[in-house]
């Protein structure tokens, strides 16, 4: 009785010794593996400005109206909310674009989903793909070209980033 004892107490501490010093070196590499979630940059409008008797049209879903500047706080008691955007029509390519602190932040929206590129003066990066309902998507990168395909079914459609040869440009092709 007493060596078997001795057998599962061994075993025990063999144990616990194992686990401790798996549990140590998996935290440690991965302690080192946190990252800050992306940001998220506004895409405004690239379409040209409306008539004076017209509201204004977006093409993305997350513009914001930009914030009304007082002077000071107003006596006629509360100020009304600002107007919420209104929905537009979606273009079957519709680049919208902003400035960023490396070139122009582009969109491109598709039937088959939305790309959208931080476009530099000599190269320029995937900032998101986003498939639409029922399409599929793949990405290739090389250091001259990107390419995002939407696939559904047989029917393709592929927003190809080039800068090879020049700028960076983007053509939307389907297939």
């Amino acid at each position: 009785m007493p060596r078997g004892v001795v057998h599962v107490l061994a075993w025990t501490l063999a144990t616990g010794a194992a686990t401790t010093l798996s549990w140590w070196g998996v935290h440690s590499v991965m302690a080192g593996t946190a990252y800050d979630p992306p940001r998220a940059l506004p895409v405004v409008s690239a379409e040209p400005a409306a008539a004076p008797d017209e509201p204004p049209a977006t093409s993305a879903s997350s513009h914001r109206p930009a914030p009304a500047h007082t002077a000071g706080p107003s006596a006629g008691g509360p100020s009304a909310p600002p107007p919420s955007p209104t929905p537009s029509a979606r273009p079957s390519a519709s680049p919208s674009a902003s400035a960023s602190a490396s070139g122009r932040v582009r969109s491109y929206t598709t039937e088959g989903g939305r790309a959208v590129f931080d476009l530099g003066e000599h190269s320029a990066t995937l900032v998101s793909a986003t498939p639409g309902a029922g399409w599929s998507m793949q990405v290739w990168k090389t250091q001259t070209w990107i390419r995002v395909e939407f696939g559904s079914g047989a029917e393709r459609v592929s927003v190809f980033c080039t800068w090879h040869d020049g700028p960076p440009r983007v053509e939307i092709g389907t297939y």
